[in-house]
């Protein structure tokens, strides 16, 4: 918008028209001429228009509310894949740390001696928790249970805590609709308990190598065909996984009952491990947990 010229005073126009007539004639003193320039401004100040007294103060831009970052009053408790905190949960009685994504989760509350409860859940933005399926029926070491970070190889104990889902096996055919990474267990198939073996927890085979599959005692592997009724099917938990420390244990796992307490893993009759695996999904981050 161009800018609107502005009236001058009267009284102003008359005292500039002296000074430059001083300034013609070469009668103005330097202090006449000071004088006469001091007069000229007061008086156009004086001119100015004053504000009004509603008058909105000048423009300045500012950053709009809706442009700033606005952190979710529910981030912390319904959206954990966007926290690197793992956010917590009780389920059935058992304090669950869950992972980031955690949609499907195991748990197993212990109960006197080595009997358990294990149930199944499962999270949807519509209903949140919700059981899915369980087993009055679980069972865990006959060493008890431990925190994980306690746990020594051979004690027969049960880790406590919460720990990933990513693999599974069995020494039947996979479960139909099963999604997660399936083994189909074979002969000379062992899970490794050599504490000097690269290889320390995890499933290999003795053609590969790698580890003292005919030791006995403290070192020795397990054979996964010894265990045709427990190892029918079984879900891989990793705890001590996937940087094991040596001497804490391998091989924990869930699988099918056998005729007591395990050697540390979680058992529950195979009804529960067959849906178990057959609904269990990789994308919803699975979890086991174990309290009591």
């Amino acid at each position: 918008m161009d800018a609107v010229p502005r009236r001058r005073h009267p009284l102003a126009l008359a005292v500039r028209t002296m000074a430059a007539a001083l300034r013609d004639t070469g009668a103005a003193t330097p202090a006449l001429t000071l004088a006469v320039t001091l007069t000229v401004t007061l008086l156009a100040a004086l001119a100015a228009p004053a504000a009004p007294a509603d008058a909105e103060p000048p423009y300045a831009p500012t950053a709009s509310p809706a442009a700033r970052p606005v952190q979710p009053a529910s981030a912390t408790r319904e959206t954990p894949h966007t926290s690197p905190v793992r956010r917590r949960v009780e389920l059935g009685g058992v304090d669950v740390r869950l992972w980031p994504g955690t949609r499907q989760v195991v748990t197993v509350n212990a109960r006197a001696g080595w009997h358990a409860g294990v149930a199944l859940w499962r999270r949807t933005e519509q209903h949140g928790w919700q059981r899915v399926t369980r087993a009055r029926d679980g069972r865990t070491g006959y060493g008890g249970l431990v925190p994980a970070r306690q746990r020594r190889q051979g004690t027969g104990t049960t880790p406590l805590g919460t720990f990933r889902v990513t693999e599974t096996f069995g020494l039947a055919d996979e479960p139909g609709g099963s999604r997660m990474p399936f083994h189909r267990v074979r002969a000379g198939d062992y899970w490794v308990q050599d504490n000097a073996s690269a290889y320390y927890n995890q499933l290999r085979n003795k053609r590969q190598g790698g580890f003292r599959w005919r030791a006995s005692g403290y070192n020795s592997s397990e054979r996964l065909r010894d265990y045709r009724g427990q190892y029918r099917w079984s879900v891989v938990i990793d705890f001590n996984r996937p940087r094991p420390v040596r001497h804490r244990g391998s091989g924990i796992f869930l699988h099918v009952n056998g005729a007591g307490a395990t050697g540390g893993c979680v058992s529950t009759p195979r009804g529960f491990v067959r849906q178990t695996m057959r609904r269990l999904q990789p994308q919803l981050h699975p979890v086991v947990a174990i309290g009591r």
